[in-house]
C-alpha cells in the first residue's frame, strides 16, 4: 500500500512538472508557436525560428499584406519599401533561415490557400542547390504545422510545449535587457518581416581599411568547399511547382537570384554553378543578379552570402528601371531560358569596378569663430583665414557641398579632381561678416552648422549672459542665395553651456542622452529638437535641412538611427581625418571626420592635412 501510495505521488508529481512545464513554455512562448499571447515579442520569437513566428504573425496581421517576399537568409535585404512602391502593393519579407526550396514551396501553397496574394517574390540563391527537405532542429528550423501538411498540431504543439524551460527564461532575461535598437535576441522587424540591420548598417565602413576592421572575415576570406550542388534537380521542381501554383491563382510570380560575393563561387565547381542557373531559367525566366562587378567588392556584404541593404535597394531600382540611384552598368539583367547560361559566365568573370569609380576622398575642414584680430595663438583671423582659403584655391583644390557629396554617393554623379569641403560651427556673426566675403571672393562653398536657438542672438537664450553674436535669419537667407553657402543643423538647442544655464540641471552639453534618461524619453526630446531646427532652418533659408554637425562630435548608433529617421542624410564628427565615400553606400556619409583649424595652423599645414593617407 505504502509503495502504492509513492507512485501515485510521483505520477502526479511528474504530471504537475509537466503540466508547469508546458504552462511556462505557452506563457513566454519563446518561438511564437502559440501567437505569443502574452508578450506579443514576435521580433525575439522570429530570430529564434523565422518559420514558425512568421506564421503566427501572419494569422494575426495578414489582413495588413498583400505580397510576400519568399526565400532563405539572403532574402534578409531585399526592401519591402522600394518594392513596395515598384508593385503598388504591401509586402511582407518572410526570410526564413537555411530555408530549401521545398520550404518556399510549402510556404507558397500556404499564402495562396489562406491568403489574398498579389505578388510573389521568390529569392532562388545557390545554396538551394545544396540542400533540400532538411529540418535539422525540430525547434528552430521546422515549418509551423499550418504550413507543412507532413506535420501534425499534435506533434507541433508538444515538441514547444514541452520544450526546454530554458528557452522560455532566455525570454524573460531578455524582456529585462531589450532596447530600441536591435540586439542578438530580436533581430526581426516583425512589421515588415525584414532583418533589422540598423546597428550594422551603423558600422565604419568607408575605407578598406575600416572595412575590414570591422569584418576581418574578409581579409582571408575562408574557403568553406569543395561544396556539391547536388539538389539541383530537386530544388528547380519546387521552383516548378511555385510557378504553377501562382499561374493557377492568378498571382505576379517575380523570381530573383540575389548577389553572391565572388569568392563564394570557387567552394563549387563553376560549370556546377552556371548549370544551377541554366536550370533555374529553363523553368522560368528571372531577374539575375547573383555575379557582377558588385560581387567583386566586399563593402557591398556582410558576408560571402549576404549583401547589404543598399544592394536590395539598387535591385529593385533596376527591377524597376530607375535611373536616380547609381547602379553599376552589368549589375542585374532579366534572363530567360536562351540567355542565362551566358550571362552568369559573363558574370564570374565579372571584374571589380576601379577604386576611382566607386570611392572618392572627401576630406572636410571645421572652422568656428573669426576675429578681426588675434587675442590668442589659437584664434583665427580674417587674413589668417584667407590665406588658407588662397592656398586651397591655388593648390587646386575645389570647394564643395554637401547636396554635391550626396549626388555622388546615391546618384554617381562625378566630383572634382581635389574635393574639398568647408564647414564652420555655431553659425557665429563672423561667418557672415568675415568669412562669407572671402568665400565669395574665391567662389568658394562652405556649410555652416547653426544652433537654432542661438540664430540672430548676442545673449545666451535671452538670459543676460552675453556671448558672441550669431548671424540671424535674414543674414542666413542672403548668404544661401548666393549658391555658396549652406545652412545646416548644429541641434536647435543641444549644444547648452551650463555656466549660462537656468536651473539645477542636467544640461544638454551634447546630443547624447541624459544620465538616468530613458531611451524612449531620449529618442522624444532628440525628435522634438531635430524637427525644431529643421523648421527654424528651412523657414529662414528655403533650403532643405539634411546634414547635421554632432554638437562636440558626440555620438552614438541610437542618435545616428533617430537623425535617419527624421530626414538627415549626413553628420559629422569631429574625429580628425580624410574620409572615404563609397558610390551606393550612404553610411559613409555618418559620423564623417573632420580637421580642426585654428589660427595655429598655418597653409601649408593645411594642404599636408588633406594629403594624408586615409585610416
Amino acid at each position: 500500500m505504502q509503495a502504492k501510495k509513492w507512485v501515485i505521488l510521483f505520477a502526479a508529481t511528474a504530471l504537475a512538472l509537466v503540466l508547469a512545464l508546458a504552462a511556462f513554455n505557452y506563457v513566454t512562448d519563446p518561438f511564437g508557436a502559440f501567437g505569443d499571447p502574452v508578450f506579443q515579442w514576435f521580433s525575439y520569437d522570429e530570430t529564434n525560428n523565422p518559420r514558425v513566428a512568421k506564421t503566427s504573425w501572419l494569422e494575426q496581421h495578414h489582413q495588413d499584406y498583400d505580397s510576400y517576399i519568399i526565400g532563405c537568409s539572403s532574402t534578409s535585404s531585399f526592401p519591402t519599401e522600394a518594392l513596395n512602391e515598384l508593385y503598388d502593393a504591401s509586402f511582407y519579407n518572410l526570410i526564413m533561415y537555411d530555408a530549401d526550396m521545398l520550404d518556399c514551396e510549402k510556404l507558397t501553397a500556404y499564402l495562396l490557400e489562406h491568403y489574398e496574394v498579389k505578388n510573389i517574390i521568390l529569392n532562388v540563391y545557390l545554396d538551394n542547390g545544396m540542400t533540400y527537405d532538411e529540418e535539422s532542429n525540430r525547434l528552430t528550423k521546422n515549418l509551423h504545422y499550418l504550413v507543412d501538411p507532413d506535420i501534425s498540431a499534435l506533434s507541433h504543439y508538444s515538441r514547444y510545449l514541452l520544450a526546454d524551460f530554458r528557452y522560455g527564461l532566455a525570454k524573460l532575461q531578455a524582456l529585462g535587457e531589450d532596447t530600441l535598437l536591435p540586439q542578438d535576441f530580436d533581430v526581426f522587424d516583425e512589421v515588415t518581416g525584414t532583418y533589422d540591420k540598423r546597428v550594422r548598417d551603423a558600422e565604419p565602413i568607408g575605407s578598406v581599411e575600416e572595412y575590414l576592421t570591422a569584418y576581418p572575415v574578409f581579409a582571408d576570406y575562408p574557403q568553406s568547399g569543395p561544396l556539391s550542388l547536388g539538389q539541383t534537380e530537386n530544388c528547380m521542381k519546387s521552383v516548378a511547382a511555385i510557378r504553377d501554383m501562382c499561374a493557377a491563382a492568378g498571382v505576379n510570380l517575380t523570381v530573383v537570384a540575389g548577389p553572391v560575393y565572388r569568392d563564394y563561387f570557387d567552394n563549387f565547381d563553376l560549370d556546377a554553378v552556371i548549370a544551377f542557373y541554366d536550370a533555374l531559367a529553363q523553368v522560368t525566366p528571372f531577374w539575375d543578379f547573383s555575379c557582377s562587378s558588385v560581387s567583386r567588392e566586399m563593402r557591398y556584404f556582410y558576408d560571402a552570402t549576404h549583401f547589404r541593404n543598399n544592394v536590395g535597394e539598387m535591385m529593385a531600382a533596376r527591377m524597376a528601371g530607375r535611373t536616380d540611384l547609381w547602379i553599376p552598368e552589368d549589375f542585374g539583367a532579366y534572363v530567360t531560358a536562351e540567355t542565362a547560361a551566358q550571362h552568369v559566365a559573363q558574370g564570374l568573370e565579372a571584374q571589380a569596378l576601379p577604386q576611382a569609380e566607386i570611392e572618392a576622398q572627401a576630406p572636410i575642414l571645421m572652422y568656428h569663430n573669426l576675429a578681426e584680430e588675434a587675442a590668442a595663438e589659437t584664434d583665427l583671423t580674417a587674413a589668417q583665414f584667407e590665406a588658407q582659403i588662397q592656398a586651397l584655391s591655388e593648390a587646386g583644390y575645389t570647394s564643395i557641398s554637401f547636396d554635391e557629396l550626396m549626388a555622388y554617393v546615391y546618384e554617381g554623379a562625378d566630383l572634382p579632381e581635389k574635393p574639398v569641403m568647408i564647414t564652420f560651427d555655431d553659425g557665429y556673426s563672423s561667418n557672415y561678416t568675415l568669412a562669407y566675403p572671402i568665400l565669395a571672393k574665391y567662389q568658394m562653398k562652405a556649410t555652416i552648422f547653426a544652433i537654432g536657438v542661438s540664430l540672430g542672438k548676442d545673449t545666451y537664450k535671452d538670459t543676460g549672459h552675453e556671448m558672441n553674436p550669431h548671424f540671424s535669419g535674414e543674414e542666413a537667407a542672403e548668404m544661401v542665395a548666393s549658391g555658396l553657402i549652406s545652412v545646416q543643423s548644429h541641434t536647435y538647442d543641444m549644444h547648452q553651456w551650463p555656466p549660462f544655464e537656468t536651473g539645477d540641471g542636467p544640461f544638454r552639453e551634447t546630443i547624447l542622452p541624459l544620465p538616468g534618461e530613458s531611451e524612449e524619453d531620449y529618442v522624444a526630446a532628440l525628435t522634438a529638437d531635430i524637427q525644431k531646427s529643421r523648421q527654424v532652418l528651412e523657414d529662414a533659408t528655403g533650403e532643405t535641412v539634411d546634414v547635421l554637425a554632432y554638437p562636440s562630435g558626440a555620438y552614438s548608433t541610437l542618435s545616428q538611427w533617430v537623425l535617419e529617421e527624421n530626414g538627415i542624410r549626413v553628420t559629422l564628427s569631429t574625429e580628425p581625418g580624410v574620409n572615404t565615400v563609397v558610390r551606393g553606400l550612404p553610411q559613409t556619409l555618418y559620423c564623417m571626420k573632420r580637421f580642426h583649424v585654428d589660427g595655429s595652423v598655418s597653409p601649408a599645414d593645411l594642404l599636408g592635412l588633406l594629403t594624408q593617407p586615409t585610416e
